[in-house]
């Protein structure tokens, strides 16, 4: 499974994370043609979605729309085996390179305490 987002504090770049190459590219090119916004898949089948096509931010559908489209990805998001409470939330924190300890940036993984870029393939011992 994988999931995606244009919401990615503060950058708004697009924001990946999955257990496979296959998910997390259907996912990336999904949320590339809904003009931005959150998926979820797995298997190659896109679970749930929210187009945000203003700015990758912001939606042009009414809240009822959007109310039923979240707890729909916030149901994906649980059978793909997260237990958080509003995980594409804290996904999106992951980017926000203002506060500790890692972030994804677009300069890669980084370590905000000591202003290090980490080799995510290198081992650490």
């Amino acid at each position: 499974g994988a999931v995606a987002s244009t919401v990615a504090h503060d950058s708004h770049n697009l924001l990946v994370v999955g257990k496979n190459d296959v998910d997390i590219t259907h996912a990336a090119t999904r949320v590339i043609q809904l003009d931005g916004g959150m998926v979820a898949v797995n298997n190659g089948d896109v679970l749930a979605e929210v187009p945000l096509p203003i700015a990758g931010v912001m939606s042009d559908q009414p809240l009822s729309t959007v109310t039923e489209q979240v707890q729909q990805l916030e149901s994906a998001w649980a059978e793909l085996g997260c237990s958080l409470e509003s995980p594409f939330m804290t996904m999106s924190l992951l980017a926000l390179a203002v506060i500790p300890e890692l972030r994804l940036t677009n300069r890669g993984l980084i370590d905000t305490d000591e202003f290090d870029i980490i080799d995510p393939i290198r081992q650490h011992w």
